[in-house]
């Protein structure tokens, strides 16, 4: 049924890029190809935090997939992956990430699976977290919320919307 013969040779037809490789003709030669581009993306690392500089001011909301570091000042609300706020930073507006370290201020709702407020934080909001640690000296004026999934908002919003097409129609 199996055959080492065919697995090891080499296919000569499959190397021609205008000719597709026959179903029973192993996909050897492409492995090379791949393998280079797997090893250029296999070391691929995370890359670094976007790092806004205590000089810069945005008023705007930000939205990412990677990793923040706020210096600066940011009026609008953030979304990220990791978000760390720099003792220097204020960030007026609601913050949403896995990860949350706070340094310095937030004035706003926090929102994240870790949120860690350093003994610089300042925060003046509610947190909705799902682990939180508060070391001494941080100063924080709000609430503190736990849920089992603080980064999605509950579906009040949401179910009027979809019931409304419903009722009306």
């Amino acid at each position: 049924m199996f055959s080492k013969s065919k697995i090891n040779e080499p296919a000569p037809k499959s190397a021609d890029p205008a000719k597709p490789a026959a179903p029973d003709s192993p996909a050897i030669p492409a492995a090379p190809a791949k393998g280079s581009d797997f090893k250029a993306s296999a070391p691929k690392a995370k890359p670094p935090a976007s790092v806004l500089s205590s000089d810069l001011h945005i008023t705007g909301n930000l939205r990412t997939t990677g990793d923040i570091q706020v210096e600066g000042t940011v009026e609008g609300d953030i979304r990220a992956h990791l978000l760390t706020v720099g003792e220097s930073a204020t960030i007026k507006g609601e913050v949403t990430a896995d990860d949350v370290v706070v340094n310095g201020r937030i004035v706003g709702r926090v929102r994240g699976l870790k949120v860690r407020l350093t003994s610089t934080a300042r925060v003046e909001g509610d947190i909705i977290h799902k682990t939180i640690a508060i070391e001494s000296g941080a100063h924080f004026e709000g609430s503190v919320q736990r849920q089992d999934d603080p980064l999605t908002k509950k579906g009040e919003a949401p179910a009027p919307k979809a019931a409304a097409p419903k009722a009306n129609g």
